[in-house]
């Protein structure tokens, strides 16, 4: 079976599921485009064919572990699906299975760091920390200070939806136009779908140039015929840094969320 075919599978799901993500988003959920796993419609199969749901709720949460997700907020999406599939609420021995494979997601081994992102053609949440520790370590030996020589320029175009083809348009067109705004090499940084993070020095002209950065993202979409799958206007603004690398790698992470 080909890549698109099992994309394609992905992607036609139930009623139940569909449900189950609708709700999930709109009362428990924190990001609308990280949602989507097989291991969610795998739970769905099962407890649409009145199987034991266990072996699936463990594999659900072993992936929500993996993708950043907290146990409380895991436990909730759960919670919405057994609600969506007019149960009074989910079963103990499932939950406790979801519980343990968000354990075993929690404690796994990590990879070694991934720098380059393949969707957006930008850097990642490792990168941009490896860039920012250089940052930090160039203002402790001149004297200077990080939050008044730098700042984040972050942009969020994400909507809801799941779709994986959709995804990757999306990624790559707003990859290609910050590329061609800020150039080869710059420290740019895709956070999470739709999330983006540019490193930049402060200067006078730091307001106009975010003004600008999202007109710029919005032509090129148009022009690359995504302007349809990302939030319009994009929500482009500036983040103060912290005082220290060790928080500012804490500020990294709470935006992967």
């Amino acid at each position: 079976m080909t890549t698109n075919e099992h994309l394609a599978e992905a992607v036609d799901t139930s009623a139940l599921l569909q449900r189950w993500q609708a709700s999930s988003i709109k009362s428990v959920w924190l990001r609308p485009g990280d949602w989507y796993t097989p291991a969610a419609e795998a739970l769905v199969e099962a407890l649409e064919a009145q199987l034991d749901t266990s072996a699936a709720a463990f594999r659900l949460g072993q992936a929500r572990s993996e993708a950043g997700v907290g146990i409380t907020e895991a436990i909730d999406d759960m919670a919405v699906l057994f609600r969506s599939a007019s149960y009074e609420s989910a079963p103990i021995r499932s939950i406790r299975a979801l519980c343990e494979g968000w354990t075993v997601g929690s404690v796994a081994s990590p990879a070694a760091p991934v720098m380059a992102d393949p969707e957006s053609g930008l850097g990642t949440a490792e990168y941009l920390t490896q860039r920012l520790a250089e940052v930090y370590g160039a203002a402790q030996r001149s004297g200077t200070s990080v939050p008044h020589t730098h700042a984040f320029v972050m942009i969020d175009v994400s909507v809801n939806d799941t779709d994986p083809w959709q995804r990757l348009a999306r990624n790559a067109a707003v990859g290609a136009a910050l590329k061609s705004a800020y150039g080869e090499g710059f420290p740019i940084a895709r956070l999470c779908d739709g999330l983006y993070a540019v490193l930049v020095e402060r200067g006078p002209s730091l307001g106009e140039g975010v003004a600008a950065l999202r007109d710029h993202i919005s032509e090129q979409a148009i022009t690359m015929r995504a302007g349809n799958l990302m939030r319009q206007p994009p929500r482009v603004w500036i983040e103060s840094l912290p005082a220290t690398h060790r928080y500012a790698h804490e500020l990294i992470e709470s935006m992967q969320r």
